[in-house]
């Protein structure tokens, strides 16, 4: 990025150039700034890439996220994960908000977690396999015959 006080020297430099009589892109390309950047600069004094901080405008409002959560913790609904309530609210003729945007609700508020009733599913330890290095080494009940 350019600084404000060397972007106002080379738009003076450029524009001697030009009434000098050199091209206008060839002048910028010598400064190493595209003719782009340079008409952006004779618009305003302003880099509106540095100063321009956008916000969605489909963000959802504080009493937008309440009602979400309301909703995705009332009894009915506290033990079903969001692929679930979102259609069953839809049944009823409800729509809140998208899937994903109920996941990223529940994230920011720290509740995306094991929303059913029963104990968490845990991790367990997966059985030894049975090595055979040799012959008759590893049998199993259908290896008899009678």
């Amino acid at each position: 990025m350019i600084a404000p006080a060397l972007r106002k020297n080379l738009r003076l430099w450029i524009n001697e150039a030009v009434t000098a009589g050199a091209r206008r892109f060839k002048a910028c390309a010598i400064v190493g700034i595209t003719l782009r950047c340079f008409q952006r600069w004779r618009d305003d004094d302003i880099d509106r890439r540095s100063t321009r901080v956008q916000a969605p405008v489909n963000v959802l409002s504080e009493a937008e996220v309440e009602v979400i959560l309301a909703a995705v913790n009332a009894p009915e609904f506290a033990h079903l994960p969001v692929t679930q309530i979102v259609p069953r609210l839809a049944d009823q003729g409800i729509y809140l908000a998208s899937e994903s945007t109920i996941y990223r609700v529940l994230r920011r508020r720290s509740q995306l977690a094991h929303r059913r009733r029963e104990r968490k599913a845990s991790k367990r330890a997966l059985p030894m396999a049975l090595l055979a290095t040799g012959p008759n080494q590893v049998a199993s009940w259908d290896d008899f015959t009678f």
